[in-house]
């Protein structure tokens, strides 16, 4: 969650991975998924930095997690198709293989 103040001073938290879209028109809004819109103080740019903050606080806290049965918890690469763990090699037309 991230912290951030409406134009009346309260504060609220807010689920970054629920926000669709951040504008400002001068002020800054806040639009979620399921449409609901704020108006807060800080600016577009302080809010991307949040959201940041907090994904870096995520992945760091999930780096902190003890190897469960031998594997360790990590990203998982986009970027290299060899990188697949779970791929055995057979192709895109052999059934599918459950997960170990």
């Amino acid at each position: 969650m991230i912290v951030v103040t409406r134009l009346n001073g309260t504060r609220f938290a807010v689920n970054p991975d629920l926000i669709e879209r951040i504008h400002e028109s001068p002020d800054t809004h806040l639009v979620t998924l399921d449409g609901a819109a704020y108006v807060v103080l800080e600016s577009l740019a302080e809010v991307v930095e949040l959201i940041a903050d907090y994904r870096a606080y995520i992945l760091s806290k999930a780096r902190d997690f003890p190897a469960i049965t031998g594997y360790p918890l990590s990203l998982v690469r986009t970027d290299d198709p060899d990188d697949d763990p779970y791929d055995d090699g057979a192709g895109p037309t052999a059934p599918a293989q459950p997960r170990k």
